[in-house]
């Protein structure tokens, strides 16, 4: 499962998904409902694109969004719990 953190890491992940499936841009763009030229700027990583037309593309892919939280690391923690020790100090 990738790691999606921003919109141009999505749409790689994206048109990384449509050229392993052999799938041309207007073909997924017909597919999804979407016009070819937006296609094109949601798989740049245009920050702009409109969530209803994310989830189009995702739905003709078969793909799913799924949300979680990042692990904090040990480091992470351990900077996060001096940190707060200061503060209380």
């Amino acid at each position: 499962m990738a790691s999606i953190s921003d919109a141009r890491q999505l749409g790689a992940a994206v048109r990384a998904e449509r050229k392993r499936r052999g799938m041309s841009q207007v073909a997924l763009a017909e597919n999804a409902r979407v016009s070819r030229a937006w296609l094109a700027k949601f798989e740049a990583g245009h920050p702009a694109a409109s969530t209803e037309q994310v989830f189009l593309v995702l739905r003709a892919l078969g793909l799913a969004l799924e949300l979680t939280t990042p692990k904090t690391t040990a480091a992470e923690a351990a900077l996060l719990a001096a940190l707060a020790a200061r503060e209380q100090g």
